[in-house]
């Protein structure tokens, strides 16, 4: 697959690289990790399988080989040929195909997948790409103009195409409710900012990106100081910085950070996190460590049976 046109922001992602946050190393992986795993159902892929990721602004690419392709994710018109596709289906490809992208309509993240994976080599049990550290992916960085990416197992057709289809798609709404838990340093804010955070609408700013998004909004008074001593981040953790606003910590962030936790956004609601644009409102609704898992063990098997419906069985490699 040769890049005749990056975007803006491309990369190779997988489902992240784990273990390696106490030297330093950021998990990173795909924004929206339910899309991965849906465009590689599509094509008969382990769920975890590298796909493409791409920001905002998509790619074009030529094609030297057969293959399925599927696409899922935010909505960037993809085309074949000048010929409109479909988000959500399986997708032959045949040599000297065009595939363009624009810039997107709805979401942020849009992923391309391919039928047999990416020819990337995995560091550290990842193909993910960690582009602060220059890890992983593609030369551990962005895709530039002229690369040409291997397909590592490419198949033209796969069983049951025509039913390879998605029979659900996101919705990217502009107002946003994401389900949250209370955060390591709730006690360092008054129970009146706790439920002035879990009542008040914040906008997505501008300073948007795979390491965090930055909200705006009514500030957050902590107690004394939001300051403490640097401590580990997990995906989704709400920082409270000196200033009152607050920023979800995303694929990319920072191992360690030094300013409270007021909030965790739940596993289940992260795709829907890292799916939002500037300009978008969000609230957050508080939820319980118990009902946070609950919600997640219907959504592993929502997903399960989407994936044995598109491929028979599922594989028990995927955690």
């Amino acid at each position: 697959m040769e890049i005749l046109h990056p975007g803006l922001l491309s990369t190779i992602q997988d489902l992240g690289r784990f273990g390696y946050q106490a030297s330093g190393f950021a998990p990173t992986g795909a924004s929206d990790f339910l899309s991965m795993k849906r465009a590689n159902a599509l094509v008969g892929n382990d769920p975890g399988e590298a796909v493409l990721e791409m920001m905002l602004l998509g790619i074009t690419a030529k094609f030297h080989t057969a293959c399925v392709i599927a696409i899922t994710g935010a909505d960037m018109t993809p085309k074949i040929n000048g010929f409109a596709v479909e988000n959500g289906v399986a997708i032959r490809i045949t040599p000297g195909d065009v595939l363009e992208f624009s810039g997107t309509r709805g979401g942020t993240c849009c992923y391309l997948a391919v039928s047999g994976g990416f020819d990337i080599p995995l560091v550290m049990g990842s193909r993910s790409t960690g582009l602060r550290f220059a890890v992983g992916g593609f030369n551990g960085r962005k895709l530039k103009m002229g690369d040409q990416l291997k397909l590592r197992a490419p198949v033209p057709d796969l069983p049951n195409f025509q039913c390879r289809r998605l029979t659900s798609m996101p919705v990217f709404s502009k107002h946003v409710v994401l389900r949250a838990i209370a955060g390591p340093q709730d006690f360092m804010f008054s129970d009146t900012e706790i439920a002035g955070f879990f009542s008040r609408p914040y906008s997505v700013t501008n300073a948007t990106d795979r390491m965090g998004i930055r909200l705006e909004g009514e500030p957050i008074v902590p107690k004394v100081t939001s300051d403490i001593i640097s401590d580990g981040t997990v995906f989704g953790a709400i920082q409270v910085p000196s200033g009152g606003q607050p920023i979800i910590l995303m694929a990319d962030r920072q191992t360690t950070g030094g300013y409270a936790k007021i909030a965790t956004i739940i596993t289940a609601d992260l795709p829907r996190a890292a799916q939002m644009t500037p300009g978008c409102t969000v609230r957050f609704m508080r939820v319980t460590i118990d009902q946070a898992q609950d919600i997640l063990a219907l959504e592993k098997a929502s997903f399960e049976e989407e994936y044995r419906l598109l491929n028979a069985t599922y594989p028990k490699s995927d955690a």
